[in-house]
């Protein structure tokens, strides 16, 4: 790898000749860590093979790179391959992040930090995770209906959609786009794109992005600020922007020295987190938290329920045609586990539920918002036909039970993944049937008979065709 010249020259300054010198040797090392985070409310299983990455609970280096896509536990939101230093945001929640909340992950995709957050932050809180990019954003709603928390709203919009939502959310997560400096050795041409001009268009960019954002913060709330970059301008000039330009306090975490990760290189006094990976297993992070000024606002929970989509008898659509008023069947939502904790509504022809307490919140978003995922999608009328929802068998609010369960072979398993025709045992009975890999749903399908109706979501399907002569699975 060729370092460009003036990013070692900048570093150098930065850091000094001892540390500039480590930490170029180290970006030049092909070899780097492969590190998991498990999720525990589907699978409690700890993989062979591993070491513990210090700074989070449920996260795991690999010996080796596991054959990912033809895992069916990864498909089914089990665990998600997630680069170790990222995983420090949990160490920000778990310290000061201790009743239910309402946060906004504001650039998430592809979703590593937003599953993690989701996992971390207390129950009964409020996820909303957001992505501009309309392609990363599909990509970000899927990882979070495979993680199968139901209290999670994922959108996508531009950061300035948000600035009209004030003292809305108690934590953001800004993890900003940036110059990515600290991708270098695993993506070849975030090098090749390094400029001097790019990185003061990140952090002229960081800036607004933050602006926009501020307003919606509420006062005493948590902004978790991070980047995977080296510069002191994107990262510790900033957070003394935020400090003294918007209003914030620069808080500190508590973090062990056997963790090796470096504090603030620019000389001054606040505390912030940096990742290099001549110190440490992991690629580059920056990360700082700051509390807003202000007085603190309780989370707002309420019970109430209102709006709800309802077509008026009667109502047409365009070009004439009437609107059919959907009523969802009382079977329905029995597929749920605490049916009585959600609220229960149809939206075109899919019946989607969400916790009664952010029912309110769930109707402000969406006149505000273009919101992709909510909830837990439980099915969509086909003709006269309740058809289960993937997000249903991807999510944790699943009753037991609630549906004959059929067990796969993992040749079975990826054929459905790959949206091939299964067929199961005589003794399944026809209807609706989740389809099990090693005791956790992979999905629905609909057996008639002689063969099974592949409910996959096509999107999402396996697509090569062919199978590797070594498979390592996450075991």
């Amino acid at each position: 790898m060729n370092l460009p010249e003036l990013f070692v020259e900048r570093t150098r300054r930065l850091m000094g000749e001892e540390m500039c010198n480590a930490l170029c040797e180290a970006l030049e090392q092909q070899d780097t860590p492969v590190s998991v985070r498990m999720n525990t409310a589907k699978w409690e299983h700890v993989p062979a093979h591993r070491s513990a990455v210090p700074w989070s609970e449920q996260g795991y280096y690999l010996d080796g790179r596991p054959t990912f896509t033809f895992d069916p536990l990864f498909h089914a939101g089990c665990y998600y391959v997630q680069e170790a230093s990222s995983m420090f945001v949990e160490q920000a929640l778990r310290q000061y992040v201790t009743e239910p909340s309402v946060m906004l992950d504001l650039c998430a995709a592809p979703g590593g930090k937003s599953t993690l957050c989701r996992s971390v932050l207390p129950e009964g809180s409020l996820l909303v995770a957001n992505e501009v990019m309309r392609n990363r954003s599909q990509v970000l709603a899927e990882n979070l209906v495979k993680w199968g928390h139901p209290e999670v709203i994922v959108t996508n919009n531009d950061p300035a959609d948000f600035t009209s939502l004030e003292n809305t959310f108690d934590v953001m997560l800004t993890d900003v786009p940036c110059s990515g400096e600290g991708m270098f050795r695993k993506d070849p041409v975030a090098v090749s794109e390094w400029s001097l001009e790019n990185v003061d268009t990140c952090w002229q960019r960081q800036r607004r992005i933050l602006r926009d954002i501020w307003p919606c913060l509420k006062p005493g709330g948590l902004l978790i600020y991070s980047t995977c970059t080296y510069n002191r301008e994107e990262n510790e000039d900033n957070v003394a922007w935020i400090a003294e330009t918007l209003g914030a306090e620069v808080l500190p975490l508590e973090v062990p020295e056997e963790w090796h990760i470096t504090g603030n290189l620019t000389g001054n006094a606040f505390p912030v987190y940096r990742f290099l990976p001549h110190r440490m297993q992991g690629e580059g992070l920056f990360l700082a938290v700051l509390r807003k000024h202000g007085e603190a606002v309780e989370a707002e929970v309420s019970e109430t329920s209102v709006r709800r989509e309802k077509p008026r008898k009667g109502a047409k659509e365009k070009g004439g045609k009437k609107v059919q008023t959907l009523t969802v069947p009382s079977l329905v939502k029995q597929w749920l586990r605490e049916e009585e904790a959600y609220d229960c509504r149809v939206e075109g022809t899919v019946c989607l539920v969400l916790p009664k307490a952010w029912s309110a919140l769930y109707d402000r978003l969406k006149d505000q918002l273009r919101i992709l995922h909510a909830g837990v999608e439980l099915g969509e009328l086909k003709g006269k036909d309740w058809q289960p929802h993937h997000s249903l068998a991807m999510s944790t609010a699943l009753k037991k039970g609630a549906f004959p369960e059929a067990e796969l072979t993992y040749e079975q398993a990826i054929a459905y993944l790959r949206k091939e025709a299964v067929t199961l045992d005589a003794s399944v009975p026809k209807g609706y049937v989740l389809l099990m890999y090693r005791g956790v749903p992979l999905g629905f399908g609909k057996n008639i008979g002689n063969r099974v109706n592949n409910l996959y979501p096509n999107e999402w399907r396996i697509r090569s065709g062919y199978l590797p002569e070594e498979i390592v699975l996450v075991d």
